[in-house]
């Protein structure tokens, strides 16, 4: 059954080549377009489109749907071309002419957009919660062992002391970046395209904007033609804002399986978060590092997938986009699987206190004495030539007491700073806000 049904036969190897994978990820909007359709169905009330009566009417049994489809019991059937069918469908059973009304006004088109549109956001705030409690446990781990030194490194090579604290908060910082892109992506979603039609608008009066406060939208996509524009536009951006975390998660990864690894040994975790060998039983492999890894290296790729779908399409709806969502809905999955144990797992390492007490390192202090004799007033140049000097002749003996002071450094981390950021930009997000407008659609 098709809401574009005329009459007529489709082939069935057609049918089922256009439909693709559309059932199975159109379950997860489905609460949306219940959303979607009880703030159409009171604005047609509202503004005369359909009785009063009527409205009412529809608006209570998408109350039930949505129910039903929090409880798990409502099932896109094998005949039914897609959720928003299926919808309408159900309420046509239910109401009879009524709920044949519920479409009045609005195209399959926008009813998408603004089912995607609510999905982001809802998908979105998942990530925002899970990287804000990572970046937290992150800073707290920076705080913890902000003393203990670690080698730093440029070239893969030896380059000056460093710090766990530093590093630590270093992908602190980095997520908090991170977000705060991801705020600016979410303001860019955070608007209504309902009413937008097949994207030339509508003959009907139609009361644009009390769809979007019914929704909880900031805003109001205004044009038409630009409202379906930005399908796959807002796919793409948000695919680019997760990968930016996933970059952040990967490098984090990487780091932490070269640091487990025995010709570094400046990590280790529980056996129970490592895995074994099939013939060397002295393995303790970092599988779920190296899964993140790739995983959010697979994250990064979804924008530039998007963009080869939509890449030279022009305006107006074309059937590629129903390829995005198979491309994208799996990601948000992915990259919360991937901070999740992240999170669970770094909160177990075991961190090694004496690393830079080795000899092997002893060269990374000579900057600290290069500044040293700078500061005694020795021209910098020469100071350097005069280190360089004593590492080569066997000289040169390390002082391993740092004198770090600037902000960001290791004798003054600034989390408190990192920290401020974070929670500053978490309350931007209208997370709240939304929750509080499905609450009251669904108490009407």
């Amino acid at each position: 059954m098709k809401l574009w049904d005329k009459g007529s036969r489709t082939d069935k190897a057609a049918e089922r080549f256009t439909i693709g994978r559309d059932a199975e990820f159109d379950l997860m909007l489905a609460p949306f377009d219940v959303l979607g359709s009880i703030a159409h169905g009171i604005m047609l009330g509202e503004s005369g489109i359909i009785t009063a009566e009527d409205s009412k009417r529809i608006v209570a049994e998408l109350q039930n749907i949505y129910a039903e489809i929090n409880s798990g019991r409502f099932q896109i059937e094998p005949s039914i071309e897609d959720i928003h069918t299926q919808v309408e469908i159900e309420l046509t059973r239910r109401l009879g002419d009524a709920g044949k009304k519920i479409h009045s006004g609005r195209s399959r088109n926008d009813q998408v957009l603004v089912d995607i549109a609510m999905f982001l956001r809802q998908n979105i705030e998942t990530i925002v919660v899970e990287t804000h409690l990572l970046a937290n446990k992150l800073l707290e781990l920076s705080e913890k062992y902000k003393s203990v030194l670690l080698p730093g490194y440029t070239h893969f090579q030896v380059a000056m002391p460093s710090s766990f604290g530093l590093w630590f908060g270093a992908y602190a910082e980095s997520l908090s970046d991170d977000l705060a892109v991801l705020l600016g992506i979410f303001s860019v979603i955070n608007k209504n395209p309902l009413g937008s039609g097949a994207g030339y608008g509508s003959s009907f009066p139609l009361n644009r904007m009390r769809t979007t406060e019914l929704l909880g939208f900031e805003k109001l996509v205004v044009n038409s033609v630009y409202a379906q524009m930005k399908r796959g536009k807002l796919e793409k951006i948000t695919a680019d804002g997760m990968g930016n975390i996933a970059a952040t998660l990967a490098k984090m990864a990487m780091d932490i399986t070269l640091y487990v690894s025995q010709n570094f040994s400046f990590i280790s975790f529980p056996e129970d978060l490592t895995t074994g060998s099939s013939i060397m039983p002295h393995k303790k492999n970092p599988d779920i590092f190296e899964l993140i890894r790739a995983k959010c290296n697979k994250i990064r790729a979804v924008g530039y997938d998007v963009s080869l779908v939509i890449g030279n399409l022009p305006s107006g709806y074309h059937r590629d986009m129903q390829i995005v969502k198979e491309i994208l809905f799996p990601a948000f999955m992915d990259l919360s699987d991937c901070i999740q144990i992240m999170h669970q797992a770094i909160v177990r390492a075991e961190i090694r206190q004496d690393i830079m007490n080795n000899d092997m390192y002893r060269n990374a202090f000579s900057v600290e004495q290069v500044n040293q004799l700078t500061i005694e007033g020795v021209p910098f140049r020469d100071a350097y030539k005069f280190v360089a000097s004593s590492i080569e002749n066997g000289t040169f003996a390390p002082d391993r007491n740092l004198q770090h002071t600037h902000e960001g450094s290791i004798g003054n981390l600034c989390n408190n700073i990192i920290a401020i950021s974070l929670s500053d930009i978490i309350a931007q997000f209208p997370f709240e806000n939304i929750r509080q407008s499905y609450k009251m659609l669904l108490r009407r």
